[in-house]
């Protein structure tokens, strides 16, 4: 009779706090009824909304969208870095992570540039309306996040996290998951859906 031991159980736990939780579930139905509003005027007014779709740079809104993802395997990265005790490696990935949020801003901040000069601004029609209030919400959201990537980045300088700490910044993190989810929704709307 040979004596097994059963291997170690590790406790399952939703990362964050639940207020965290509360929050982005919150944000995520704010997104949701703008996604239903657009979606609702897009039937009312197709040929618009098609029309208007074209004249966006797929692109950008690609490489938008693989800034993104990046950015948030970078943060993914971080955390398991913290997790294991490699403050440098997380630091580093949450300086990437930021600096990809960065080029997300230049790269939205220039897409509207281009959207203004060629006469395509919030009253040239609905789509556009639409346009400008959703990719803005989002790039708020962005800006936020960039703000909770800062508060990751100094606690990657700490020796020993406690499970308060530990908790807010995995619910950054989550934001900046959300932030990244958000986008590729919004991708899929504005830029994909004829």
């Amino acid at each position: 009779m040979t004596d097994t031991a059963a291997p170690p159980r590790t406790v399952r736990r939703i990362p964050g706090e639940s207020g965290t939780w509360v929050f982005l579930f919150g944000d995520m139905l704010v997104f949701g009824a703008f996604f239903v509003t657009f979606l609702v005027e897009r039937a009312h007014a197709p040929e618009v909304f098609d029309t208007a779709r074209t004249t966006l740079h797929i692109g950008v809104g690609v490489l938008n969208t693989l800034v993104l993802l990046t950015s948030s395997l970078c943060v993914v990265v971080a955390l398991n870095a913290i997790r294991a005790g490699s403050r440098r490696i997380a630091g580093n990935a949450v300086a990437v992570a930021m600096a990809l949020g960065i080029v997300f801003i230049a790269l939205k901040a220039s897409e509207y540039v281009a959207l203004a000069d060629a006469g395509h601004g919030p009253g040239a029609n609905d789509f556009y309306l639409y346009y400008v209030i959703l990719t803005g919400l989002h790039l708020f959201h962005v800006c936020l996040g960039l703000g909770a990537l800062i508060f990751v980045l100094s606690q990657t300088r700490r020796t020993h996290l406690s499970t308060t700490r530990t908790a807010l910044v995995e619910g950054a993190a989550c934001f900046w998951h959300l932030v990244d989810l958000l986008w590729i929704f919004l991708f899929a709307l504005l830029y994909l859906v004829s």
